[in-house]
């Protein structure tokens, strides 16, 4: 490689932020072959992390990480690579502080949605990548926002910001983890503060979603919790299906919804609805 072609393309390679991820996919798109991806190696321009996935070193002293923040790998995979996919769930609504008594460690799961990269689950971070898919509504982007973190702002990257689901679309995904990911104990904890949703776009999203038991779940916590926005929600625009639903073994019949829930959230019971 003649010396003008090398610092052209380490021009494109210290674009990359110090600790973000670049893959062999974007190698290739921004005409980088692999032979020169060695030689970058060599010249500590980059550092391999797994196997197509590599990180502009860091400018702090000692041994490369071997553990990358999952903010700084789904903020490069979508930023830097372009890869279509969002956050979303109970990991969006903890990043807007829905979710206060869940930390975002080791153990906790982080939910991305669409077509994330592959590596993306097998990369060592902070979380536990779970991939899905956007089939939950008709139009796969509906809800999906610009969302800046705190990892924007200590790594003075204010113009870039995560993609992920609004609280309104976030719930409607934390509801379609029920039971296998999700309890209903710590669902109704999140509908509990969920005091500012936006009725207009919960309609539309509602309209949108695909699955009748989600649709009839977020009705069931909705009720049960009241709050201001719930009477402004269109509920002629929804389709909530027909006929029982069993969908908790061992669980009781919503008298509303027709779906089986745990005892405990079936609605109150007035005095003298069934005697005094």
């Amino acid at each position: 490689m003649n010396e003008q072609k090398r610092k052209k393309l380490k021009s494109v390679i210290e674009k990359v932020p110090a600790g973000f991820l670049v893959d062999s996919a974007w190698m290739r798109k921004m005409e980088i072959r692999r032979s020169s991806t060695h030689d970058y190696v060599r010249r500590g321009w980059l550092e391999p992390v797994i196997h197509g996935v590599y990180r502009r070193p860091s400018t702090r002293e000692g041994a490369a990480e071997k553990i990358t923040d999952w903010r700084i790998a789904l903020l490069s995979a979508q930023t830097i690579m372009d890869y279509k996919f969002h956050v979303g769930g109970r990991t969006a609504l903890a990043l807007q502080g829905h979710v206060h008594y869940l930390a975002l460690g080791a153990a906790e799961n982080i939910f991305v949605y669409g077509n994330a990269p592959r590596w993306l689950i097998s990369l060592p971070t902070n979380g536990l990548v779970i991939a899905r898919s956007t089939r939950l509504f008709d139009t796969a982007d509906l809800g999906v926002e610009p969302l800046p973190t705190e990892a924007n702002q200590i790594l003075n990257l204010q113009r870039w910001a995560i993609q992920a689901s609004t609280p309104e679309r976030a719930v409607l995904e934390t509801l379609d983890e029920l039971p296998e990911n999700e309890s209903f104990h710590n669902i109704d904890a999140i509908f509990e503060g969920l005091s500012n949703l936006r009725p207009r776009r919960l309609t539309e999203l509602l309209a949108a979603c695909t699955k009748v038991q989600v649709k009839r779940l977020f009705f069931v916590f909705a009720d049960r919790h009241k709050h201001a926005w719930l009477k402004h929600v269109d509920r002629s625009a929804v389709d909530l299906g027909s006929g029982d639903r069993s969908f908790v073994k061992g669980g009781k019949l919503h008298p509303i919804y027709r779906i089986t829930i745990p005892e405990e959230y079936l609605p109150r019971q007035t005095e003298g609805a069934n005697g005094p």
